[in-house]
């Protein structure tokens, strides 16, 4: 049975992670996942992705039952941890904008899928938390340091706080938090805002913000500045040149 869905209209993909009861983080979700963000590089109808969670859950994190049934060979260890680096990359790399919809608690590895995310949206049921702490594992902090400050960060690395929707909207973690019967809603509104976008425009600066991240002040405005170079040769930058001077709706291309 597939744990991940995609479903596609109007250049918006909505991912869903379907994985009874909880979305936990097993091998197949992760290699699906991985699959799906993939597949959505290559699709050039799709120009913004939606990744949200069936049923009250977004992500519980580590699936912990398959965790302690595993029979590990040589090696599975190493590539268990790099397909849990990979799931993450696989969001923050995608040459398209992804929103985050987070539908209920983001916990540890959903923690980590939610902050690799472009945009954040959060229902008033949702939270958000590294409960590794009270598993005997690790990992999560360095997602969780993106978002959150110092004390916080650590807060919730020692004790498993979980963060709630309320406090994330007023922290600035999110763009909205609404009931949840809403917020589908207001991640599609956002998504569509972004598809009526030049494509060639939104997926440039999908790939600056992720690279200009780690940059250094000097460098990272260096290199926007060759991005704005090669995009203003484009047939869409020129149009939305045009449309603006005409005060008319751009018509875009793609390219």
């Amino acid at each position: 049975m597939a744990l991940i869905r995609t479903e596609i209209a109007n250049h918006i993909a909505v991912v869903t992670m379907d994985a009874p009861p909880v979305n936990a983080v097993s091998t197949q979700f992760m290699e699906e996942m991985i699959a799906a963000f993939d597949r959505l590089n290559d699709l050039p109808e799709v120009r913004v992705a939606i990744l949200t969670g069936a049923g009250k859950c977004f992500s519980a994190g580590a699936d912990i039952k398959s965790r302690l049934s595993r029979q590990d060979e040589p090696g599975d260890g190493w590539a268990h941890a790099r397909r849990a680096r990979e799931l993450s990359w696989s969001i923050v790399e995608n040459k398209i904008p992804v929103i985050a919809a987070i539908n209920g608690p983001a916990l540890g590895a959903g923690l980590g899928m939610a902050a690799s995310c472009d945009i954040l949206m959060c229902s008033e049921n949702a939270s958000v938390g590294l409960p590794e702490v009270d598993v005997g594992l690790m990992g999560g902090g360095r997602h969780t340091m993106r978002l959150f400050g110092h004390s916080l960060t650590r807060r919730m690395m020692l004790t498993g706080y979980r963060v709630p929707g309320s406090e994330l909207y007023r922290l600035g973690i999110v763009e909205c938090c609404v009931p949840q019967a809403q917020l589908m809603e207001e991640a599609m509104k956002m998504a569509a805002n972004i598809a009526a976008k030049s494509p060639l425009a939104t997926r440039m600066a999908k790939h600056s913000a992720a690279t200009i991240e780690f940059m250094t002040l000097r460098d990272g405005y260096r290199f926007e500045q060759n991005l704005t170079a090669e995009l203003s040769k484009t047939e869409d930058s020129k149009e939305s040149m045009r449309a603006f001077a005409e005060k008319r709706p751009p018509v875009f291309k793609g390219r």
